[in-house]
């Protein structure tokens, strides 16, 4: 909703008009930018990422509608008109549920390979590293003799 918009258009009018038109056919939920972050008050880095992630999912279904329009209904049956809207390496993708229902472990709720398991190792040494603070080394240290020059005798 932005400023403009009609009082009515509330996101609970737009969440139980898609679930009374959805029955049977999709689920529909509703996400707030303060519940998709993990706590805290939203910063402007939130507001922005969350405007490019709805812009891009806007676009996204706007040019599927326009692909699988065919005399007037809507035949979206290929496998790429059900996605996730998600990051990898830095940029927003969408990835096909069928894609991610294979790569997912559905009975602990997490995905079968984590990017992070690869620094593991990394971070074993880390935990395990030892640092003495006792910094003094022990050398030999030799006299030196400095040469006094006399500014005069130089002139």
């Amino acid at each position: 909703r932005n400023e403009r918009c009609n009082e009515n258009y509330t996101t609970d009018f737009i969440y139980n008009l898609y679930s009374e038109e959805g029955k049977g056919i999709f689920d529909c939920r509703k996400n707030v930018l303060g519940h998709m972050q993990q706590g805290g008050t939203p910063t402007p880095f939130d507001r922005n990422f969350a405007t490019k992630m709805g812009a891009k999912a806007v676009a996204w279904i706007t040019g599927k509608i326009k692909e699988c329009t065919r005399h007037g209904r809507i035949f979206a049956n290929t496998p790429d008109s059900a996605c996730l809207l998600g990051m990898r390496k830095r940029s927003l993708v969408f990835q096909p549920i069928t894609e991610l229902k294979e790569q997912t472990d559905f009975e602990h709720r997490i995905p079968k390979e984590q990017w992070w398991l690869k620094l593991r190792p990394i971070l074993k040494i880390l935990a395990k590293y030892n640092i003495e603070l006792d910094t003094s080394e022990r050398a030999h240290l030799e006299h030196v003799t400095r040469k006094n020059v006399h500014l005069e005798a130089t002139l």
